[in-house]
């Protein structure tokens, strides 16, 4: 299957999809954002690694910052944090540059590691894209945590593949009907950034339209 560009997912939906799917589709389908000091000190950390503008040759490899990325056969897209291109014979001819180079992405986080499954995918999803993009294999990437100021080299094997693929069906069959999950309360939503427009307490026995409902019946009587 081939999506349109029109029907791409972001990339990262993925982070939001795997912490909750409610959460993603408040964001990704119904436009709506709400940002605390988590959220905002990510946000500051790739925005720094995003420097679209910054190319950078170390010996055998090459850096690349903010590419652009997408896979029309996972109807996704988004951009790198970082993409270093390492010289090796099993890779591709780059313009401006002799010999052959093998795509490494490496994914930038704020935290120490604590959602590595997620983080995972995200990184897997950027390989995938460069692979379809290159016509190259790419059997590993990275993550870089901001507590621990170091790489942890993810391999991506079948199945994270597999993983990110039945994730991706699943967005993508939300997406297509504009459905957003029902609340499932969880220890996480007390430090989700969407709380007070989720208002998981709130909803977790009912519907939105049933509460909106309630509420405009009060109003009239």
């Amino acid at each position: 299957m081939v999506y349109n560009e029109e029907d791409y997912l972001q990339i990262s939906g993925l982070q939001h999809f795997k912490f909750c799917r409610r959460q993603w589709a408040l964001i990704h389908l119904e436009n709506q954002w709400s940002e605390n000091y988590l959220t905002a000190d990510g946000r500051i950390m790739h925005e720094r690694a995003h420097d679209a503008a910054f190319h950078e040759s170390r010996g055998d490899t090459l850096i690349y910052r903010g590419m652009n990325v997408f896979s029309p056969s996972l109807g996704i897209s988004g951009q790198c944090d970082v993409v270093e291109f390492h010289r090796d014979p099993g890779g591709v001819e780059l313009n401006g540059h002799d010999g052959k180079w093998l795509p490494y992405p490496i994914e930038y986080k704020r935290g120490g590691g604590k959602s590595v499954g997620a983080d995972a995918l995200q990184l897997c999803a950027q390989a995938l894209c460069l692979e379809e993009m290159l016509c190259v294999p790419i059997p590993f990437g990275a993550l870089y945590y901001g507590e621990k100021r170091r790489r942890e080299q993810i391999e991506l094997d079948e199945t994270l593949r597999n993983e990110l693929r039945e994730c991706l069906d699943e967005m993508h069959s939300l997406a297509s009907r504009g459905h957003t999950p029902r609340v499932r309360t969880s220890k996480s939503c007390s430090a989700c950034s969407m709380k007070e427009i989720c208002m998981p307490e709130l909803m977790k026995e009912s519907r939105v339209s049933d509460y909106i409902k309630s509420a405009l019946e009060e109003l009239d009587g």
